[in-house]
Parts: C-alpha cells; structure tokens; sequence
C-alpha cells in the first residue's frame, strides 16, 4: 500500500495529481482486502487499469485506487472460449488469440486499456465491442463477495456495461476460429490506420467522446465546427483526429477540463447537437 501516489504515471494522459491510497493488487484476496481498508477509513475507492480513458484532476483521488495488473492477467483457452483476467492488457488478449487462431478480439488491438475495464465500459474499436464476445463476468461487489455473471445478467449499452459499483475480475470471451495469418494481416492493416489516423504517440486518453446516433462521429462534428488545433495550455484538440485531446507536454488536467468545456459549448452552439464524454473524469 502507498500514500499519496502521483497517479499521472499510472494514466495514458501522464495528467493526475496523487492518490490517498494505492495498490496493485497481486490476487483476488487483496482486492478483498483493499476493499475492506476502504471502507474502515471511510474513503472512495476507484479501480485503475493500464490508465487510459481516464482523466485524473490536479488535485489527485481522495481514496483508494486500485491498479489491476499482474496477477490478475489470466489467460486460458479451452476450446474457442477464452478466460481472461481483469489485469491483462486489451491488445495482449487481441494479439494471443489471433496467434493462436480465434476470430472475435482480433479488432481490440487499438484498445489502449485492459480487459477488466474493457468489460467495465463496454469499450471497442474499428465496430466491434466488448458485449460481443462476453458470456460470462466474475466479479467482486464492495462487501467483497464474488459472483459470477452471465451475459444476459449484464445490461450492456454503448460504451457501458450498467455493472454498477463492482470490481471485474475476470470474463469469459466466446471466440470462432480463422486462420492467425488472416487476423494478423487485418491487425496489421488496423494498427497502420492508428498510425496516421490518431495521435497514438502522444500522452491522450483515447476518445474523448461518445459518438452520438447519427452519421457523423464525435471527431467529425467537432472538426466541423473548426475546432481542429484549439489548445488551451498544454492541452489541444488533435490535428489528426478530432476526439482526442492531447497532453502536449506541460498539460495540467484543468487545461484539458476547460478544452473539453470550449469543444462541447461549441458543437452545442455551432451544430446543435450535445457531446457526452466518453473519458471518466477522476477525483478533486
């Protein structure tokens, strides 16, 4: 356990000030265990994966923040099912079972999080997602008891999973079955679309949006409406894809908050249509 963790290391946006309390739990019985310290210190807790579609404010997390990460990165398969642990990251799972030759992750490899918060947020990319694959979530509600899930118990909506205030543990994915040279080539070609389509080399969180209903996505109404290079501080609207926001070095969270607020009011104002953020915004 530590205190007073500058959580900006731990979060794809290098942005966040520190955490009360941290832990990277090595097993499920510590996630029971730091859940049972929370509760007797009488704090918030939060769950943390590889830190990305997150956002943590200057004034850092008031509580206790839980990293998932080894220990907790199963990964099995029996048959076409594949049992994945919480902590293993996104593109590891799309890139094992494409390896071995199972069709239904293989587009996940541009998701820069982990499986547990993948299941979490219902996350996807390049038109697949997470409620696809899922038969089953084990997870761990705040008294510590840990149940199993089947997909028809989990009310998955568009970048949601409706889970509630639970911890994800581990899920299990049904997979069909294509050649691994395909499903690498298909990576490939997504990965090279990452490339020059997305700042993937700079500290982001990803998609800062939802994409609304409609035809036009998130980074297309907010381009449209010229916002396309706006920075406030260290903080600028991607001159590549238009629903990231990037830390161009010297970013404080305020100024991503204010960008945020510029891009919305704008869109608002300019097109009529509200933005929702995708990006959970974290602490004080």
């Amino acid at each position: 356990m530590l205190e007073n963790e500058v959580l900006g290391r731990y979060t794809t946006y290098r942005i966040g000030g520190p955490a009360r309390y941290f832990l990277s739990p090595g097993e499920v019985d510590d996630v029971a265990k730091a859940l049972q310290f929370a509760q007797e210190k009488g704090v918030p807790w939060v769950v943390l994966g590889l830190g990305s579609n997150v956002l943590v404010k200057d004034g850092g997390f008031p509580g206790l923040v839980i990293r998932m990460g080894k220990g907790l990165d199963r990964f099995e398969m029996k048959g076409a099912t594949a049992i994945v642990g919480a902590g293993l990251p996104t593109p590891l799972l799309a890139r094992r079972t494409a390896d071995a030759g199972f069709a239904g992750v293989e587009r996940f490899i541009g998701i820069p999080g982990t499986v547990g918060g993948g299941v979490y947020m219902n996350a996807g990319c390049h038109g697949a997602e997470f409620a696809e694959v899922v038969t089953e979530v084990t997870v761990m509600d705040p008294a510590g008891k840990v149940k199993q899930l089947t997909r028809k118990q989990v009310p998955f909506k568009y970048r949601t999973s409706g889970l509630g205030q639970v911890i994800v543990l581990e899920a299990k994915l049904s997979l069909g079955e294509e050649s691994p040279a395909k499903l690498k080539e298909l990576q490939s070609r997504l990965l090279r679309w990452r490339k020059v389509g997305t700042p993937f080399d700079q500290p982001c969180c990803g998609s800062v949006f939802k994409n609304p209903s409609g035809q036009r996505t998130a980074g297309m109404l907010i381009e449209e409406a010229g916002l396309k290079g706006f920075r406030i501080g260290g903080a600028h609207v991607s001159i590549l894809h238009a629903n990231y926001i990037v830390n161009t070095g010297n970013a404080t969270a305020s100024d991503v908050l204010k960008v945020i607020d510029h891009v919305r009011k704008t869109v608002s104002k300019k097109l009529s249509v509200d933005l929702e953020l995708e990006v959970k915004v974290l602490g004080i």
